[in-house]
């Protein structure tokens, strides 16, 4: 008798080759062209969600232990809000952009018209499984894209949960949930599409990337960094740290791209700093926080011993001064607070992706800016706490980075007026909102013109009076068009 596993269908080269020729054909048929498929689909995926939410909060509990308003919130809501604006301004996104003409090209009118790029693969990530794989299908579909999503395999309660309804609300014929692991994401990376969105690590990106170059298939990855926050002293201190709290251990217990990965804050503050955080992560967390029903899990044990291994380097485990406390058992981590960590620690050269927050000490916070830039490395966000306008003036203009947030931490990716996206190391391209449809359509330009005012200047035989006539149409001079028709040089 075959085996379970080989009772399964084996997605393979071909297979992927096969689903891209359906796709290419539902693509060359106009049918994900029209504003009508585009609305039906994003409402579709909008029923989705509000029929399945509990289904969908149970799938994020099964893979992460996620809490019920994270998943309620960060996932679901932030996907029925994208959802919810591609349907409200998605009619005006379609429109042609007029563009203005000059005297080269006079007379004449012109257009910038978005058209989608055909067929995009999206590769999603585990830690936000439901957000970051439905949130891109949203930019793919309301340019009107046919799309395949590949979820991640770390999370596979969500992805089967995404594969059934996908294939149970959406236009099957035009938009596929592809599952499985490197198999399957490798067989995929080796067909022809017109964009790929990954999010995930710089490794797993280099990957993609290097796949997409045989195919001259541009990319957009959305990738990660050591996120930085720099504390000022001139705060509320509470709020400043209640702040650091949601964004670190309240987004998925620090496994997300845009968590607070370490502070930096003076000498002189650290301990006020470090005090704050114990009373605050008790208030929230409790006494023990390993049994916390408000604190993700480590996603799997190989993530566990990764943290642990940060965790127990001779020059950072005397370091901490608050949790550090594990349950290996159940993949738990208290959110563990760790104090002027050196610079050349494990801990502060890779991304942690966890529930640890290293503080380094400066003398001044203004040398905060400098640890940053020195960093080598572009981080997808960074954060600043100040009352300073001087400090946030410096801050905006020398910190390259993903997003800034002033005062806050992770709460610009809910503003779909704002791209989101990395720079450097932590990616390249953007997307939510608007930026969305943009990324995944191509700006056609277009040029009117009617048989009228035909310029003899562009044909030959040429002549100085004519080079001197095109030299002043280009530069814009009407004053030197009226010397060049005239026959008058500039002396």
């Amino acid at each position: 008798m075959a085996s379970e596993e080989e009772k399964k269908a084996v997605f393979d080269a071909e297979s992927a080759k096969e689903v891209v020729k359906e796709l290419r054909a539902s693509f060359a048929a106009g049918k994900t062209k029209s504003y009508e498929w585009r609305s039906t689909q994003l409402n579709a995926m909008l029923k989705m969600m509000e029929e399945n939410e509990p289904q969908i909060i149970a799938a994020l509990r099964d893979d992460l232990s996620k809490p019920e308003l994270e998943s309620s919130i960060y996932e679901i809501a932030m996907v029925k809000s994208s959802c919810t604006v591609a349907l409200k301004k998605m009619k005006h996104w379609m429109m042609p952009e007029k563009a203005k003409t000059s005297l080269i090209t006079f007379p004449s009118s012109a257009e910038i018209v978005s058209e989608p790029l055909g067929v995009v693969l999206v590769i999603s990530a585990w830690n936000y499984p439901f957000l970051l794989s439905l949130d891109p299908v949203i930019g793919a579909i309301a340019a009107g894209n046919a799309v395949v999503l590949k979820p991640s395999e770390i999370a596979p309660a969500t992805s089967s949960l995404l594969a059934r309804l996908a294939a149970d609300y959406l236009d099957r014929s035009c938009i596929k949930v592809v599952e499985g692991a490197v198999p399957e994401t490798s067989a995929l990376l080796e067909q022809k599409w017109d964009k790929i969105l990954y999010t995930g690590n710089g490794r797993i990106a280099r990957i993609v990337m290097a796949a997409a170059a045989k195919h001259l298939t541009p990319v957009v990855l959305e990738l990660g960094g050591k996120c930085p926050v720099i504390v000022d002293s001139d705060i509320n201190l509470q709020v400043a740290t209640r702040r650091i709290i949601a964004g670190k251990w309240g987004c998925n217990n620090g496994q997300a791209c845009v968590s607070p990965d370490y502070i930096i804050t003076t000498k002189n503050y650290a301990q006020k700093l470090v005090d704050s955080f114990k009373c605050e992560l008790e208030r929230f967390y409790g006494k023990n926080p390993l049994e916390s029903k408000d604190l993700s899990r480590i996603v799997n044990s190989n993530h566990f011993a990764r943290l642990s291994k940060l965790l127990d380097e001779d020059k950072v485990s005397s370091k901490i001064v608050h949790g550090g406390e594990r349950d290996e058992a159940n993949l738990r981590i208290a959110p563990t607070i760790l104090l002027d960590v050196p610079q050349d620690s494990l801990i502060m050269t890779e991304e942690i992706f966890g529930p640890l927050l290293p503080i380094i000490l400066v003398h001044k916070v203004e040398d905060s800016l400098d640890v940053i830039n020195s960093s080598g490395t572009k981080p997808l966000a960074a954060y600043l706490f100040t009352n300073n306008k001087k400090l946030k003036e410096k801050f905006v203009a020398t910190v390259s980075a993903g997003g800034l947030v002033v005062n806050d931490t992770t709460v610009h990716l809910a503003e779909h007026t704002l791209p989101f996206g990395g720079v450097g190391d932590s990616g390249m391209g953007a997307y939510h909102g608007k930026f969305s449809f943009d990324t995944f359509s191509h700006k056609k330009a277009v040029l009117y013109r009617g048989f009228a005012g035909d310029a003899f200047v562009r044909y030959p035989p040429y002549s100085r009076g004519k080079l001197r006539l095109l030299q002043a149409l280009f530069n814009g001079s009407f004053l030197g068009i009226i010397r060049a028709l005239l026959g008058w040089s500039k002396s």
